[in-house]
């Protein structure tokens, strides 16, 4: 078998399956030409900081990474001490996709709480803050939300005001893990800022890879010049430090260019829209054996599906099964998701319930 066998398909497992955006190959093709120095060093690196100050704030500083796995480990690692531990929700990307990666490598206690919705509040947390002090419990020293979250939903500016308030008077600290950043973005029609640095997120994890770039994340620090200088040694102990940075860099700086992401992830958020719409209306014709119950308010679709139907559905549009427990899917929508994509698995549905 060659490459000229290679099947071209498309699903909806994940952003993930999607390509790179052509105008990310052409931004890096426009940096291959003669020598840069290594390991960010380089002029390319030095033009991202200042892009990432114009949409974060002046005290911001861009640590590209390879991942976003290892985004979230060289963040967390560096606002815990060996004792401490981070509360995020039972469903976080940290908790439940990561292979036990913060645990691993960096030694990371998680602190799980259940949600009903994927999102974190002060009252859910609350009740996890004790014994404060004693050398038996894991010390919590930090809070870690994900926008969006990994049940699709989206918080809002005042729940993430709300959330960094009540971490900064409990001396905690607030880390987004924005695998899906310019998603939220997108619809909460808002700059990354008002969410992020103005809101009080002390450090943030940016997602290129879900809306169109190859190996390119970042870790974000908006207000701290003490974890500003330990990021780049644990980022280089955690084997996260790229040697041709300016390749990364400049996907960062091509995404935040001409609203690149936000376009993207507009069109994105659109898509899952239209497959929230179309599903909802056959859950209508269904008799009760179709039916959407979290919101759609992002690029993430989370239908229940009759078990019979689910494994007749995959063999035309590939996703994921979130809960067999329930018989709850996931259908992800990206850049490059077509209109023709959200009509043909929705005429699939239609023709696998008879309806």
């Amino acid at each position: 078998m060659s490459l000229e066998d290679r099947k071209v398909w498309r699903g909806f497992a994940s952003d993930n399956y999607a390509g790179v955006h052509p105008e990310l190959f052409e931004a890096m093709m426009a940096v291959n030409e003669g020598h840069e120095k290594a390991y960010g060093d380089d002029f390319v690196t030095g033009e991202l900081t200042k892009v990432f100050k114009e949409h974060f704030g002046s005290s911001a500083e861009v640590f590209p990474v390879f991942n976003g796995t290892g985004a979230n480990v060289v963040a967390l690692a560096a606002v815990l001490d060996r004792w401490e531990a981070v509360i995020c929700a039972e469903t976080a990307h940290i908790n439940a996709d990561e292979g036990g990666a913060p645990e691993k490598m960096a030694g990371i206690k998680l602190w799980t709480v259940p949600t009903p919705d994927g999102k974190l509040t002060p009252e859910l947390i609350k009740p996890h803050l004790f014994d404060i002090g004693s050398v038996h419990r894991a010390q919590i020293a930090a809070i870690s939300i994900t926008q969006t979250t990994e049940l699709g939903t989206l918080y809002s500016v005042a729940e993430v005001k709300a959330l960094a308030e009540f971490a900064h008077e409990n001396n905690l600290v607030l880390h987004m893990d924005g695998a899906r950043l310019s998603n939220a973005a997108a619809a909460l029609d808002a700059s990354f800022r008002a969410f992020t640095t103005d809101a009080g997120v002390d450090l943030v994890s940016f997602g290129g890879t879900k809306i169109g770039a190859l190996a390119a994340e970042a870790v974000v620090v908006l207000n701290s010049e003490r974890l500003a200088k330990s990021i780049p040694f644990l980022r280089k102990t955690s084997m996260q430090l790229p040697s041709k940075m300016r390749f990364v860099s400049v996907q960062l700086m091509a995404l935040l260019d001409n609203d690149l992401a936000i376009r993207s992830a507009r069109h994105a958020n659109a898509m899952a829209k239209a497959l929230d719409a179309g599903v909802r209306e056959l859950a209508e014709l269904s008799g009760g054996r179709v039916s959407v119950p979290n919101p759609t308010q992002a690029n993430a679709v989370f239908p229940l599906l009759p078990s019979e139907i689910i494994e007749t559905l995959q063999e035309e549009y590939w996703f994921y099964l979130w809960d067999h427990r329930i018989g709850q899917v996931r259908w992800m929508c990206a850049w490059d998701t077509r209109p023709e994509d959200v009509q043909g698995l929705l005429d699939a549905l239609r023709s696998a319930l008879k309806v």
